[in-house]
């Protein structure tokens, strides 16, 4: 305050005290409003703290809805596939082949798009270049009645002229044989059964009685059932009919009741115990020699069978079992069928003991400990590896078709190598096949990290990746195939179910068949 303020001042000090007291009451009052505005502020300071948090928890709830519609859709698009795949192998053609034209109007509309690769293009083209030149080069069957085989026998029919006809109806002489038409009709003869009487005759002197009976002795032959009724052609009908025709027991107990034969199921199935017996050695020699082999190749299949024991009463009460098929090479012709009663990895593990070469086969986990030791080498299989990315082109057509088209170019030069020795085939891949999976290989590692892992090309992309090594081995050996086809076209797949109500199955033992 300066002089003239205080000068201004009255001098009264009760006007003075009067004036102290005034300004502290507005001083009071200011301090009041400031209280209620900082009050104020600090209740707006609250509801925003408040409303902040709750815009935090609504943008959480919001992720936390985004994520779970994410993975929702993901599971309804893995069903989606799930149930197209199911409808397909149900409903669908079974083939895997593409039209090479629908590649190339693919490639067509993506290049101008802008959205395909060079690379994806070329291979494209190739594969349609290679699937124009292969359908040049494939013969067409022809139309019409095919020719009956020669080997079959011939019942010759001549038909008689009749005698009016023999004479010419021009000098009225005597018509001569000049050639022939013959026209074949094919027929079936029934099969029949028939008993073979052994006839062994009783000799005795008629003039002495202490002389005693001579029996004839059979001549000494092996039986399949000793002292047993069937002999070797109606037990190899029944075990022929069931294993390769899969005709059930209680249809050929029906069939031979048709004969005038009363057989019961228990006899067939007794019968075919019994030679399965008679069959071990064969067995295990075939196995053996398989085992011989540089390439193995092996798959399993599921087969419904009969639960036996406390559960054995209850209708329909089954469990999974397992056929093991054991493919030989060219020089051991052989296939070999094992069985399990689960899928664990303790079946090929024993059976595969103390085996060395090559075992070409799926990408079961099993496999693994038997190729822990170095002696077994693993061989993939593109087969399975394509399977899975042309089952992921209904949801990434561009990627599906990209990588078709490679393994496309991959199988034609197959097709050339076909009728080549070993050492000329493993040429021929290390020149053509090799580069192509170099470049296949770059565009997997590319693509991996741009799909979904858990999504169908994700899921193809991965299993390719995990299996390079083994699906590139082919192209090191001529021995080896570019896939595991002939393992799978070997196993009986539920086929010896076919026909029994519920699928049901009883299993014992092996069963073995020449490849040739």
């Amino acid at each position: 305050m300066d002089v003239k303020q205080l000068n201004s001042l009255p001098d009264d000090v009760a006007t003075l005290k009067l004036m102290l007291a005034q300004r502290d009451e507005v001083l009071a009052d200011r301090d009041a409003a400031l209280t209620r505005h900082q009050s104020l502020i600090a209740t707006r300071d609250a509801a925003l703290a408040h409303r902040d948090a709750a815009l935090a928890h609504r943008d959480a709830t919001i992720a936390q809805q985004h994520e779970a519609i994410d993975r929702l859709q993901r599971e309804k698009d893995k069903l989606a596939h799930r149930m197209d795949l199911l409808l397909r192998r149900v409903y669908g053609h079974t083939s895997e082949r593409i039209d090479p034209n629908q590649l190339l109007l693919f490639g067509q509309r993506m290049a101008q798009a802008g959205a395909l690769t060079e690379t994806e293009e070329q291979s494209q083209s190739a594969a349609h270049e290679n699937e124009q030149a292969g359908a040049l080069r494939s013969p067409r069957k022809g139309h019409g009645r095919r020719t009956l085989p020669a080997n079959l026998p011939r019942h010759r029919v001549e038909h008689p002229i009749e005698p009016a006809q023999l004479i010419c109806p021009c000098c009225h002489g005597q018509r001569h044989r000049i050639g022939q038409m013959v026209s074949e009709q094919l027929d079936y003869v029934p099969a029949s059964l028939f008993v073979i009487e052994h006839v062994r005759g009783k000799y005795a002197c008629r003039k002495c009685e202490e002389g005693g009976v001579a029996i004839a002795q059979r001549a000494a032959q092996s039986q399949v059932i000793e002292k047993g009724l069937p002999g070797p052609g109606v037990v190899t009908q029944v075990i022929v009919s069931k294993f390769v025709d899969h005709l059930p027991l209680y249809r050929q107990e029906r069939i031979f009741a048709r004969h005038g034969v009363e057989l019961a199921r228990s006899t067939l199935c007794g019968w075919m115990a019994q030679a399965a017996q008679l069959l071990d050695p064969l067995v295990k020699l075939m196995a053996q020699r398989v085992k011989q082999c540089k390439v193995i190749h092996t798959d399993d299949t599921p087969v419904p069978v009969q639960n036996k024991g406390a559960d054995s009463t209850r209708t329909g009460k089954t469990r999974t079992g397992r056929f093991w098929v054991y493919l030989g090479d060219a020089a051991q012709p052989y296939i070999v069928y094992d069985y399990t009663p689960t899928r664990s990895r303790d079946g090929p593990v024993n059976w595969l003991a103390n085996y060395t070469g090559y075992l070409q086969a799926d990408a079961f986990a099993g496999y693994d400990e038997i190729y822990r030791g170095g002696k077994v080498i693993e061989v993939g299989c593109w087969a399975h590896a394509r399977r899975k990315f042309f089952e992921a082109g209904p949801t990434d057509a561009r990627r599906s078709l990209a990588v078709l088209t490679w393994i496309r170019q991959l199988y034609a030069i197959e097709k050339t190598a076909k009728e080549m020795d070993d050492a000329s085939r493993a040429a021929l891949r290390q020149a053509q096949a090799a580069p192509i999976l170099k470049q296949l290989h770059e565009y997997l590692l590319a693509q991996r990290d741009q799909v979904l892992p858990q999504s169908p090309m994700g899921e193809a992309i991965t299993y390719a990746l995990n299996q390079w090594n083994a699906l590139i081995r082919y192209t090191t050996d001529g021995c080896l195939a570019i896939d595991n086809n002939m393992a799978e076209r070997a196993i009986p797949r539920g086929q010896y179910a076919r026909g029994t109500p519920g699928r049901r199955v009883n299993t014992a033992g092996a069963v073995v068949r020449n490849a040739g």
